[in-house]
């Protein structure tokens, strides 16, 4: 969420005050130190100096005790100093302020020479940071020996941290004090712009009554001792003369605040009582909101009667049972009645100001936009039937496009309307099927009926040459494709016949589970020759309904045969079992892991002689008696690909059978 105006202002305000306060304690705090530190190293340099000259005369008279109580009253100076020892010309040390020892590796851990004044190095000690000042100790220009002193650096340190301390209260208190001192400056103007925000926000909202000027202290009529009752700006405490329109001044311009302002700047009143600019905006604000109130009173009015005509055209419109558009001349929708958009399945709102593009497929709306264009172009009405896919399935409508004309010169756009005739044309189309199938039948039939004696005989002979031939010959190969041809053309036989007549049913009552079982165990090692695994989970208790067992087991045996064909290597097949929707139905399910099947060829997967097989793969009427076999019991069968069930993602299809249970097998009798 973004921050407000006010919070912005204040976050600004301490900002620049912390940027502030962060640059003058850095740079305070490295100039305290860099002096501070230059400090004590002047200190420990001036106290080896002076302590160099007034060992000489003890140095030269080898005056021990002396010279003890010169480094130990140097020590006592104060707590930073470390240590104090002499060493000799040959560094031997001479006297040292060390309790435990004097530490040999400290003796060469800084060389002064002759020729410097001192010498400065910063030793580690493990536990401390030492400012290690050699001095050499001369009498005329004979080196006695060497002075060494050592200040402790983080002693120096802690007195540079207590004065930086210091350094950030004064500043956090600046600071402080500078907010506060601020924020008093700040909160009148935050507070106006806060007041105009929610004014503008209630008038959003369609409060037309917002005050966001203050009451005004002084007016015009005060200071022109004016006393025009009938002027607008008389008595008007929420709103300034300029800003009020038809005012009765001598020297105010007629008309609103646009024509006379200009002249209203050189007016006393102006001059005078005009605020700064945050009032200023508030007046304006109150001002526009004033004039908005008396405008939008004259709109409503007007939208009124506009609402009513447009209510009545739209009922009227309405209640036509036809469909019926208006375009113009671009194509976009403008007006269409409750039948055109419930046969799109949208809302009005989803249709007005749309083009063809936006409410039908690529296809149909070039086509639309293309007779658009010829009605518009020779005006000559169009008549047609159109075919439309829609969510619902296939609609047939009956079209007339007619030019609306502006003028004679000039078309103002087409208005479209249509009736609805599928039920019409599944009419037609189910007694031309109906003719066709019929055809095709008898035609089946009697092919099969004649073709069937030639196959058993050439099946009849093949086999027999198969028992006279070597089996190692090209003979006996040759003759086996023979015999394995015919079979298949028989099998196409079969089907035909199958499909062509209808056999008598033998009707018994018994469970799905164990048509299923008995099904698998002729299939399933033939399917595990070719890796794809059949797995299966059957509902505990009996599925019992009454049918044709062998018919159904027919219909299994396909519905596999399939699943295996569209896997054809590694693979598995997935039987299900169990109730329907209802303890009155029984539902299968058959999926595969195999390639699957497209939209366009689902649909027709269960019409006769339609197949996605090879030529020789395949005759088409497979699923087509599986689908009359499940009709004739009263069952339904659908097919999805990718299964409903299961990872998608693997492809594969799947066969859900719903068929009634014993329970329901009266009214299923009774039906069939």
């Amino acid at each position: 969420m973004k921050l407000g105006f006010r919070n912005k202002i204040y976050l600004g305000f301490f900002s620049l005050l912390l940027i502030q306060g962060l640059v003058i304690f850095f740079w305070a705090s490295q100039v305290m130190k860099i002096s501070l530190l230059e400090e004590i190293k002047n200190r420990g340099i001036s106290i080896g100096i002076n302590l160099s000259a007034r060992m000489v005369e003890p140095m030269l008279a080898m005056d021990f005790l002396r010279m003890k109580v010169l480094v130990d009253e140097t020590v006592e100076l104060g707590d930073d100093i470390f240590y104090t020892f002499v060493l000799d010309r040959d560094d031997t040390p001479l006297i040292h302020t060390f309790k435990e020892g004097f530490p040999i590796a400290l003796k060469t851990a800084n060389h002064v020479l002759d020729n410097q004044k001192v010498s400065v190095q910063l030793i580690d000690t493990g536990d401390q940071l030492i400012y290690d000042y050699a001095v050499p100790v001369f009498i005329n220009d004979s080196r006695l020996g060497t002075l060494r002193l050592g200040l402790f650096q983080t002693r120096a340190e802690q007195a540079v941290n207590k004065i930086l301390i210091s350094v950030i209260i004064t500043i956090i208190l600046a600071i402080f004090v500078a907010g506060i001192v601020g924020t008093l400056l700040l909160n009148p103007v935050t507070k106006s712009i806060k007041k105009l925000y929610d004014s503008s926000e209630q008038a959003l909202r369609g409060n037309l009554d917002v005050r966001t000027a203050p009451m005004l202290k002084k007016n015009c009529w005060n200071l022109m001792q004016c006393h025009q009752k009938n002027c607008p700006a008389y008595k008007n405490y929420h709103h300034r003369c300029w800003y009020m329109a038809g005012t009765l001044c001598p020297t105010c311009v007629e008309g609103e605040y646009a024509k006379k302002i200009d002249s209203c700047r050189q007016c006393q009143v102006y001059k005078r009582f005009s605020g700064d600019e945050i009032q200023s905006l508030a007046e304006s604000f109150d001002a526009m909101i004033l004039s908005l109130k008396g405008n939008l009173s004259d709109l409503k009015a007007a939208e009124s009667i506009l609402n009513e005509q447009k209510t009545l055209l739209q009922i009227i419109l309405d209640a036509i049972p036809d469909f019926i558009s208006l375009q113009d001349h671009e194509g976009r929708y403008i007006s269409v009645n409750r039948a055109f958009y419930k046969m799109l399945n949208k809302n009005k709102e989803e249709i007005i100001g749309k083009v063809n593009y936006d409410l039908f497929s690529r296809v149909q709306a070039e086509l639309y936009n293309k007779e658009d264009k010829t009605v518009l172009e020779t005006r000559i009405p169009l008549v047609k039937e159109n075919r439309v896919a829609g969510q619902k399935g296939i609609k047939w409508l009956h079209v007339v496009k007619i030019p609306v004309l502006e003028t004679e010169d000039r078309v103002r756009g087409l208005v479209c309307s249509g009736r609805d005739i599928t039920e019409l044309k599944i009419v037609q189309e189910q007694l031309t099927q109906a003719q066709k199938m019929e055809s095709v039948g008898r035609l089946a039939a009697g092919v099969a009926h004649e073709i069937n004696t030639p196959l058993g005989i050439i099946l009849g002979y093949a086999q027999l040459l198969l028992e006279d031939v070597e089996k190692d010959g090209q003979i006996y190969k040759d003759v086996a494709i023979i015999a394995k041809q015919t079979k298949l053309c028989s099998k196409i036989v079969a089907d035909l016949l199958n499909f062509s007549r209808s056999t008598q049913r033998n009707i018994t009552q018994f469970n799905i589970n164990d048509a299923i079982k008995e099904v698998l165990s002729m299939i399933e090692h033939t399917f595990s020759l070719n890796h794809v695994i059949v797995k299966h989970e059957y509902d505990k208790n009996p599925l019992l309904m009454r049918g044709d067992k062998e018919k159904l087991k027919q219909v299994f045996i396909n519905l596999l045969n399939n699943a295996f064909d569209a896997i054809e290597e590694n693979g598995s097949i997935i039987v299900n079992t169990g109730t329907g929707d209802t303890q009155d139905e029984i539902k299968i399910s058959i999926s595969d892991t195999g390639c699957g099947i497209s939209k366009d060829n689902i649909r027709n997967i269960f019409e006769p002689f339609y197949t996605t097989k090879g030529p020789d793969q395949g005759t088409g009427l497979g699923l087509s008696v599986t689908f009359g076999i499940i009709k004739e019991h009263n069952g339904t069968i659908k097919a999805y690909s990718p299964p409903l069930s299961g990872n998608k993602k693997n492809g594969g299809t799947q066969f859900i059978v719903e068929l009634p249970s014993s329970l329901n097998t009266k009214k299923g009798e009774r039906n069939g």
